[in-house]
């Protein structure tokens, strides 16, 4: 653990390479020196001023000697490895054998006497065994660092990719919620629109209680989906709450001509559903099967949950459709309810419509079965 004052100092260490390598210089060969006094000096009893002299002077003069090593080595990275070991050992042999001639000279100038090249061979060893160690030492700290460098552009290119995928995926949520809050926002004008004209026209029949309490549900059918404005699922429970104000509305409008029916399991009320998916596809049955009926119809509404997938159906008992009507889809509702689906499910729903026998239109949808925590059952609320 490395004390907090400290950390300025070794980071400049560690960033700056000019300042690591000399810091390097100084530690190996003091350490040099150490080991030269211990192993040598101290143990064959010549502990005197010029013997520790020359261990000191030695060391300045490898520190130098050793200093055009670094750039002749950095220059060979990029060569073959022949050619690399071809001009480090010969650098090595070269060097090393001026260093060693350096020493005698040195030793011979503190002791005052003639240089002692007899002995030459004898030191030569030690040198080369010395150059060499350092020669490993700093290609095996170059390529330390070369991996470390490289390991950091790998991490920060991954990271750039990470934000990049990010930077993408939150585009593609972005655009979807625009897109299924632009479907969404299509459903409440067709509504409004068909409300109003009916709140017209008890108007005109004088049957203004009605028109009143129809303004009223309507009022609370739109405050209800403000509260819910900006939330792509909901719970199947919800769901149900915000189709029943809708069929509120419908039931003061066709009184006694609605008949509705209800089949949902217990297991489905805690499954996640789009918003408002039932509302567009209850109001298009209401049209086609209760509206142009003088003796009215009835809807029914079921949801089961079968292998993983939540079922849900929508029946009327109206007049059915043509083929082509089947194959394109009747109405504004029908095709934003498909639009939602796919964006929502990618190649993972079924919307299904199909002519019922005799009369009747059956529209079928299956999605993933997927819970709503309980903690968020009861969201939107007053406001």
């Amino acid at each position: 653990m490395i004390p907090a004052v400290m950390r300025p100092v070794v980071q400049l260490f560690y960033e700056n390479r000019n300042y690591r390598f000399w810091l390097c210089q100084l530690a190996g060969w003091s350490g040099y020196s150490l080991a030269t006094f211990l192993s040598i000096t101290l143990i064959e009893g010549n502990v005197t001023w010029p013997h520790v002299g020359h261990i000191g002077l030695s060391a300045v003069l490898g520190m130098l000697t050793t200093w055009p090593l670094r750039r002749l080595y950095h220059h060979t990275l990029t060569l073959s490895l022949p050619r690399r070991l071809f001009i480090s050992v010969s650098a090595v042999i070269f060097l090393s054998g001026l260093w060693n001639v350096l020493r005698i000279l040195v030793f011979a100038w503190l002791i005052g006497k003639e240089a002692i090249w007899s002995e030459f061979n004898y030191w030569y060893f030690g040198s080369l065994s010395i150059f060499l160690s350092w020669t490993v030492l700093y290609y095996g700290i170059e390529y330390y660092d070369l991996l470390a460098l490289e390991h950091q552009k790998l991490l920060e290119e991954s990271g750039l990719k990470r934000e990049e995928q990010l930077g993408r995926l939150q585009a593609e949520a972005s655009a979807r919620d625009a897109q299924l809050q632009m479907l969404r926002y299509q459903l409440n004008p067709h509504f409004l629109f068909n409300t109003l004209n009916s709140i017209n026209a008890l108007i005109k029949l004088n049957e203004n209680n009605k028109a009143r309490e129809m303004i009223q549900q309507l009022s609370e059918f739109l405050r209800h989906t403000l509260d819910y404005e900006g939330i792509n699922n909901v719970s199947f429970s919800q769901e149900l709450e915000s189709l029943m104000l809708y069929l509120d509305i419908e039931k003061t409008r066709f009184e006694d001509r609605l008949n509705l029916e209800f089949d949902i399991e217990p297991q489905a009320h805690q499954a996640l559903v789009p918003s408002l998916i039932l509302q567009p596809l209850v109001e298009n049955s209401m049209k086609h099967a209760i509206s142009n009926s003088e003796d009215g119809g009835t809807v029914r509404i079921s949801a089961r949950v079968m292998a993983k997938e939540l079922e849900l159906e929508i029946s009327d008992s109206g007049p059915g459709m043509k083929s082509e009507e089947l194959i394109q889809g009747r109405g504004i509702g029908l095709r934003n309810t498909r639009q939602r689906l796919e964006t929502l499910f990618p190649n993972n729903y079924t919307f299904e419509i199909t002519d019922g026998s005799p009369s009747g239109v059956t529209i079928q949808i299956r999605i993933p079965y997927q819970t709503a925590p309980l903690a968020k059952l009861d969201a939107g609320g007053d406001t």
